[in-house]
């Protein structure tokens, strides 16, 4: 059984969200708002971090101009290494006793202070050492010198200039890392990609499967009823596709004559770059994973199926696996575990029904709604078609019967299709901000990591679940 802390919490988080609610039923706006809102006013916002101070750096980009559409690009210390070499020759590894590898400050060339930065496990350490300040940075998202990240003290001359981490030009000589589109979850009416719970999860999860991770702020309900959040992920797998376009483009994959230019000469209107500089260095949307939490991972599937009836059309973006953790799908007949556990933690059956109520539009609810029942026959394309999905479930979620039927229904039809079931876990027990520090929620991130790194690795499949 869950503690008596979490049981006492799972209290308060109900009545918080009961009353948030039906806030929102009594207050819902008149007219429909295209532009939409993607947070709300109590929701505690974790601020984006450019550095790698905890080995993982933060920026936020509004990608639509007609809507409140926002991602939030997590991106791991290791896309600074350089790529590992082909062949069987591998960097040596430098003596972590020497001199040159001290902790101790020591002068640059230039006499300000030099702090060697932390070695990690991707190659040569002296690589990372050789960072230093570079010049002020152009207003469109690259240095003009070779080294990739700026150092420079934030007082004097020169304040206020962006100081976060900024690729070199060459990005041919980057470190390529996989995608992974994330959705919080949040009962379609609340969360927050830049959260605080939601950006400590999405950290871990770039860490441990060493991957980018974009977060995705989708259009909240009832500002933006369905089918707006799943456009906005439809949005985002398509922006992913136009970015390694254009910076396939700007590196001189296109036409002969930006064979020599960089990214910073592709501009829209307005003069600014339309190329995502972290992503045309480090990302590789040929290995993209889609991984949803809650009501996030109904927005998942639904891009996942989307991308299989696009097909060639994404190029070079590939969805080659998807993970839904704890899944919100309900249906007209229930299930033994919704009958069962409908009082369950946190989210109990009656406040789900209010969340779909504020989703579904009025004349199309249904808890058979093709975005509630993943279940319901004719529903295109075929399973078999669907990528590889991890499912997670929670022993005490009211909801976890139907995940598990859906994963049931893709073994069917050989697609490779697990299930973790976590015991005494609730749901969100991964991702809620009061269970993100427990050693359940860090073994669910791993577990995730194990899985995922089986479609992600290029050296094939090293890992095995």
């Amino acid at each position: 059984m869950p503690s008596v802390a979490v049981k006492l919490y799972s209290v308060f988080f109900k009545f918080l969200l009961k009353h948030r609610l039906q806030n929102r039923i009594q207050t819902r706006p008149d007219d429909f708002d295209p532009f939409g809102v993607t947070s709300r006013p109590e929701e505690t916002i974790a601020a984006a971090n450019p550095l790698f101070d905890d080995g993982v750096a933060t920026k936020d980009i509004h990608i639509d101009s007609f809507t409140s559409l926002s991602i939030r690009i997590f991106l791991p210390e290791s896309a600074r290494c350089p790529p590992e070499p082909s062949g069987k020759a591998r960097a040596k590894r430098p003596d972590l006793n020497s001199p040159s590898q001290s902790d101790s400050v020591r002068p640059s060339p230039n006499g300000s202070p030099f702090h060697p930065s932390r070695r990690n496990s991707y190659g040569n350490a002296a690589v990372a050492n050789t960072l230093r300040a570079e010049p002020r940075r152009n207003s469109y998202g690259f240095s003009n010198d070779a080294e990739g990240l700026n150092l420079m003290a934030g007082g004097g001359v020169g304040a206020g200039v962006y100081r976060g981490y900024s690729p070199a030009n060459s990005a041919k000589k980057s470190r390529k890392l996989p995608v992974i589109l994330q959705f919080h979850g949040g009962g379609w009416v609340s969360g927050s990609n830049d959260s605080v719970a939601n950006d400590c999860f999405c950290r871990r999860i770039a860490k441990l499967c060493d991957v980018i991770v974009l977060a995705v702020g989708y259009r909240l309900a009832p500002e933006n009823r369905y089918p707006a959040a799943f456009e906005d992920g439809l949005k985002v797998l398509n922006w992913l596709g136009k970015q390694a376009n254009l910076a396939n483009l700007s590196m001189g994959g296109g036409a002969s004559e930006l064979k020599k230019s960089d990214n910073r000469h592709i501009v829209d209107n307005f003069g600014a770059s339309m190329v995502e500089p972290w992503l045309a260095a480090h990302g590789d949307p040929s290995r993209c994973v889609l991984l949803g939490v809650s009501c996030g991972a109904n927005i998942a599937d639904y891009v996942a199926r989307k991308a299989v009836e696009a097909g060639k059309l994404l190029e070079p973006v590939k969805v080659v696996a998807q993970v839904l953790m704890y899944p919100f799908f309900v249906g007209s007949v229930p299930t033994h575990s919704e009958i069962k556990l409908a009082n369950s933690y946190f989210y109990d059956k009656a406040m789900c029904m209010l969340a779909w109520k504020l989703f579904l539009p009025e004349e199309e609810f249904s808890l058979d709604h093709p975005a509630a029942n993943p279940l319901i026959p004719d529903r295109q394309p075929p399973l078999k078609l669907m990528p590889p999905t991890l499912t997670v479930v929670a022993e005490h979620d009211w909801m976890r019967d139907r995940a598990i039927a859906y994963s049931e229904e893709l073994r069917k039809v050989n697609v490779d299709a697990p299930v973790m079931e976590y015991k005494d876990a609730v749901h969100e027990f991964a991702t809620l901000d009061m269970l993100l520090k427990t050693p359940q929620a860090q073994a669910c991130a791993e577990d995730i990591a194990i899985w995922v790194k089986k479609y992600i690795s290029l050296r094939g499949h090293e890992f095995s679940y």
